[in-house]
């Protein structure tokens, strides 16, 4: 810079944080005896998975990351004291960790954790009552149970319970629109029958790109400068009143880009507050989450993307023969006995050419 200009400006210096340091504060915070080592192996694992898995728009491996890592081992640690700390940590960081990860990156994401873990076994966790509802939702609605769309439903459960804001990324004819609509639909079926920990969800649909941004937010008439709500606004102001028990699910159904995801970042944070341009902030309360619905991130910035909770759909998973079994399955018999030969014979090798 010139010198004229140079003395106008103050010069700071900035360091990388101590992550490892962070970490072990952290878990000592949260009753862990065994701190030090665990904080080496977290370390390490976050150092190899920046360095090794492939390069997604909706990755992100930084101390927002770490933190909710940490956060869920503190939880479970207080419901289970008696269980082994590694084994406490390695289900958080695979709980955490694995829904975001595409199909190509699992192999690899094992390979390390049982690299810096060896020995230790995760528990399966058993679903029990949700995955029964959501299989049973499943069936009613005239879809196929995969096992994917079932895990899928549980991920995003899993990813609800520990943030407020979070993003079912992937292509179309994934299955995103599915696994929410299952899950709310799920979970809605449990509290009816009185099960514990479970309360009735109300989701709202908003495409944020079927309007301008300023009617999404709110403006300012310049001529008489009269304030006129956003559609999101009076939406999220009056979910944000309803002091009932029932989960509010905010679902931003459209593309993001950074015209309006950026307006969000408050929201996402800690700080759960929705900053209007007339000064106005809406408090988001418990009972109210935020979840998206987006093919890809490549336009959001890295502090979006940190903030939010991420469940990769793959469409791979999935396939064509759910769509093709539940087209069979809603034909009279006698067509279905018809078309399904046919169908075996010529789509399997039609799809492969």
């Amino acid at each position: 810079l010139p010198e004229n200009l140079k003395a106008l400006l103050r010069p700071m210096s900035m360091m990388a944080p101590d992550i490892s340091l962070i970490i072990e504060i952290m878990l000592y915070a949260e009753g862990f005896t065994t701190s030090k080592s665990l904080a080496k192996k977290m370390t390490t694992l976050y150092h190899l998975m920046m360095q090794q898995l492939s390069k997604q728009d909706h990755y992100d491996f930084g101390l927002r990351s770490v933190k909710s890592v940490l956060n869920q081992a503190g939880a479970l640690k207080r419901s289970d004291p008696e269980m082994a700390e590694d084994v406490i940590l390695l289900r958080s960081i695979r709980d955490m960790n694995a829904p975001k990860f595409i199909a190509q990156d699992m192999p690899l994401f094992n390979a390390l954790m049982s690299d810096l873990f060896p020995g230790t076994d995760v528990p399966t966790v058993d679903y029990g009552k949700l995955q029964e509802a959501i299989e049973e939702e499943l069936a009613e609605r005239g879809l196929q149970v995969v096992p994917a769309v079932v895990f899928k439903c549980i991920q995003t459960y899993e990813s609800k319970l520990t943030r407020h804001g979070n993003m079912l990324v992937g292509p179309s004819l994934g299955g995103k629109s599915t696994v929410w609509n299952v899950l709310a639909a799920a979970m809605s079926r449990l509290r009816k029958a009185e099960v514990e920990g479970f309360q009735a969800v109300r989701p709202i649909v908003i495409n944020p790109k079927a309007v301008p941004y300023a009617n999404l937010y709110g403006e300012y008439d310049l001529q008489t400068f009269e304030w006129t709500d956003g559609v999101l606004a009076k939406v999220m102001r009056d979910v944000c009143s309803d002091e009932r028990p029932d989960e509010k699910w905010l679902l931003m159904d459209g593309p993001v880009d950074t015209l309006w995801i950026e307006s969000m970042n408050t929201v996402l944070d800690d700080n759960k507050l929705l900053t209007l341009i007339n000064g106005e902030r809406i408090a988001m309360p418990a009972q109210v989450s935020l979840l998206f619905e987006v093919e890809d991130l490549s336009v959001a910035s890295p502090a979006t993307v940190s903030r939010a909770g991420m469940v990769y759909v793959d469409a791979s998973e999935l396939g064509w023969r759910p769509f093709v079994d539940s087209w069979l399955a809603a034909m009279l018999p006698e067509r279905r006995e018809l078309l399904a030969p046919l169908v075996e014979r010529a789509l399997p090798r039609g799809f492969a050419l």
